[in-house]
């Protein structure tokens, strides 16, 4: 479970005050909203890349608010998946692992296994200059994957693909749910997408988290 409490952001002249939700454990959340609206702000607030100035955020009951990004156990895929140019996908797959220390027979494993599952076993090797958009979002995934988080945050991740690959990443999101039970919370605009993906939906209008209906397919 995800608590927002009362939460203030301070961005430039942006501004969100006492901003509160809950998003239920195990749930695939959508938030959606106006462009501008502050979606991506309390994303990386939960993400610990925000500051928040009050309120508190709360994952699983415990209280991460002033907690650094690390040591959240939040995975986090942003808009343009935000791959680095000189890593290979194996490089990639073992970042967050090697970032924490993990030992090298164990980052092995687990990026073997990710790329079964992801279908990147014949591109480890790859940079990312060689993938495709659709290639390119998997191994966003699962580098935000690799450490087994309890959430995994979403920015917007099908916007720029089209509709065949847009069809494919749905099927490894439904996948990676049913595998992990992580909670998702996903930055949309696309009403098929949250209807595809979503059994709870939020509205983020005038500066406050409303709950409404899930769109239908």
């Amino acid at each position: 479970m995800i608590e927002i409490e009362n939460i203030t952001l301070q961005v430039g002249t942006f501004r969100l005050a006492d901003v509160s939700c809950r998003i239920p454990r195990g749930s695939h959340t959508a938030l959606m909203g106006r462009t501008g609206a502050g979606k991506t702000t309390i994303l990386e607030a939960v993400c610990g890349l925000r500051t928040v100035q009050s309120g508190r955020i709360r994952i699983n009951g415990r209280d991460v608010t002033h907690e650094p990004p690390g040591a959240r156990g939040v995975g986090f895929v942003p808009q343009d998946g935000a791959l680095f140019g000189h890593l290979t996908v194996r490089q990639h797959l073992g970042f967050a692992l090697d970032v924490r220390r993990w030992p090298a027979p164990r980052i092995a494993e687990r990026v073997d296994e990710l790329a079964s599952w992801l279908r990147l076993a014949h591109l480890l090797d790859r940079l990312p200059l060689g993938l495709s958009g659709g290639e390119a979002q998997r191994v966003a995934l699962g580098r935000a994957l690799s450490f087994h988080p309890q959430v995994l945050c979403l920015d917007e991740p099908l916007s720029a693909l089209d509709d065949d690959t847009r069809a494919e990443i749905c099927d490894v999101l439904a996948d990676i749910r049913q595998r992990t039970g992580v909670t998702l919370l996903h930055i949309t605009h696309n009403r098929r997408e949250a209807a595809r993906l979503a059994d709870n939906v939020l509205q983020l209008r005038d500066g406050r988290i409303e709950s409404t209906p899930v769109p239908e397919a």
